[in-house]
């Protein structure tokens, strides 16, 4: 079968990758894909007629969820002209139609590249471009953005719409879809086929696609799903994240694929939207960022909680007094955990009954993790250094030369500062770098400032973090105008974030403007933010 090998022929050198260990813990055959297992044999083993995905309006069984990622893969192969190893790009909010459609990319041997609804055009064609996509199945509510991103990259040829949760025959997607076979045979894909590549902003702003193999998948399941999470078949799983989202992927979906229990997809997914919906679906598994947990102790008396039994935080730093007072409301102990897109999902975490308060946790089971100085090092306990970690999973960016970066001497050095005390326990200090993290979103200072700069008003900025009680950080400016004497600068503020929300995602802009007579910088001309971070 002829291949697309584009992926596999821009993973990094194997001597840039980790070292990655307790492989042989899994036992996984040499030929593996994991929609097999955490699908089809679903159905295979009797759970056919069981829920799979709910939503406000419909139940999809897990045959149902098998018929429809099947047609879809007769699509891309038949209609679409879809080989083994072409990268496809998902646009979508969290909905059944989005779940099948990133079923079957890998059901037809292909790579998934979900992306979040929020990006605007510039971002997606970022993506589009550095991974080499020339398919796209997307919602057809978020055709703008879709088509603005096609028109400015030749590359993307096809971009087929579907109809959303609703599944509306009228989709461009599912009039394919009609006339196809219910059945489908997989693909064939090796445990280390690349299935997945996942786009972090990092610190400059510019993507970076991390490669997951099939193998990554399930080592995800069969390890933090069973050791933390522990999963029941029984269970109705819920959360927040965006499938786009590695934390979202791997907490609302692959963790209820593998017990084969069922997942509530919520396409808006306010605090006040996600403490209604656990109550309306009676959730027992929740996923979400401290943010949202901290918002929804608002209201958590008007709403009944009884069945929920696991409350999972990530995404960032889980405050101490947002633990108490959840676990004081609600009589629950969030597992707090610590992930990254370059690992794939969780890595540091405390499974019930093994928390202590205010620490992150520890190593989950086949992981390592230590704390070391700017040369590798290891440091004494209690003191606060880099955290490097390593495991059966590990960074493989897409043909990016900060590889070197995060990987070295064979660990992953993930950006956070930590400290681990004499029981093993790992306790955040902050980033290390200049990434901001509000409400569990990733948002890097030079994206915002650069669509500042586009303004005309702007003469210079620099963005930084700035300390928030509800959303852990939020976005701060400084701005220096072209015109000092400028009279109307609060109207000048909310220009400028309306302006910075239409050029890139919404959640990015700057919820803070001050306006300055200049930016500190270095005699080479770099900018100074540890001193805007200290006005």
């Amino acid at each position: 079968m002829t291949q697309d090998l584009f992926a596999k022929n821009n993973l990094p050198p194997k001597e840039q990758w980790p070292e990655l260990i307790n492989l042989e813990k899994f036992d996984y055959p040499q030929n593996l894909n994991c929609i097999t297992k955490l699908l089809d044999d679903a159905v295979d083993e009797g759970f056919g007629e069981s829920p799979c995905l709910r939503t406000a309006g419909q139940i999809w069984t897990y045959r149902q969820l098998l018929e429809k990622s099947n047609q879809i893969a007769h699509v891309l192969q038949e209609d679409l002209g879809m080989i083994p190893g072409n990268r496809i790009l998902l646009r979508s909010a969290n909905n059944p139609m989005m779940v099948a459609c990133w079923c079957a990319v890998l059901k037809a041997g292909g790579i998934v590249v979900s992306t979040m609804p929020l990006l605007r055009a510039k971002e997606l064609t970022q993506v589009v471009e550095k991974a080499e996509i020339t398919i796209a199945l997307s919602d057809h509510r978020l055709s703008e953005e879709m088509e603005e991103a096609g028109s400015k990259c030749s590359m993307l040829e096809k971009v087929v719409y579907f109809q959303g949760p609703v599944g509306d025959p009228s989709g461009e997607l599912e009039a394919l879809m009609a006339g196809k076979p219910f059945v489908f045979e997989n693909v064939d894909t090796a445990a280390d086929d690349i299935c997945l590549i996942a786009f972090t902003s990092g610190t400059t702003g510019k993507p970076k696609g991390t490669l997951h193999f099939h193998r990554d998948i399930m080592i995800i399941c069969d390890g933090y799903c069973k050791e933390v999470v522990r999963p029941r078949q029984s269970d109705i799983v819920i959360g927040s994240p965006p499938l786009a989202f590695t934390f979202g992927l791997g907490g609302i979906l692959l963790s209820a694929l593998w017990a084969r229990a069922s997942s509530v997809l919520l396409e808006a997914a306010s605090p006040a939207e996600l403490l209604k919906a656990i109550d309306q679906f009676r959730a027992t598994i929740v996923f979400t960022a401290p943010t949202a947990y901290r918002f929804m102790l608002n209201w958590v008396e008007d709403y009944d909680l009884s069945h929920l039994r696991v409350c999972v935080s990530a995404g960032e730093a889980l405050p101490l007094a947002t633990w108490q007072a959840w676990q004081q409301k609600t009589g629950i102990e969030i597992l707090d955990g610590l992930g990254s897109t370059e690992m794939l999902h969780v890595f540091i975490s405390s499974p019930p009954g093994n928390i202590r308060p205010g620490a992150t946790g520890k190593p989950i089971l086949n992981y390592e993790a230590r704390i070391v100085d700017d040369e590798g090092s290891p440091v004494p306990t209690g003191t606060v250094g880099l955290l490097a970690v390593r495991g059966p999973t590990g960074c493989r960016y897409l043909a990016d030369e900060r590889q070197k970066n995060y990987v070295r001497q064979g660990w992953n050095l993930t950006g956070d500062a930590y400290k681990v005390d004499e029981d093993g326990y790992f306790w955040y200090q902050a980033r290390s770098d200049d990434m901001i993290i509000s409400a569990g979103y990733n948002i890097a200072p030079p994206e915002v400032e650069n669509a500042l700069l586009q303004h005309e008003a702007v003469l210079e900025c620099a963005v930084v973090a700035e300390p928030d009680e509800e959303r852990g950080n939020i976005v701060k400016a400084f701005v220096v105008l072209r015109d000092p004497d400028a009279k109307n600068k609060e109207e000048l503020i909310g220009d400028f974030q309306k302006f910075v929300k239409n050029s890139i995602a919404p959640y990015k802009y700057p919820r803070k403007i001050e306006f300055i007579e200049s930016i500190p910088k270095t005699e080479t001309g770099k900018t100074q933010r540890f001193k805007l971070r200290n006005k």
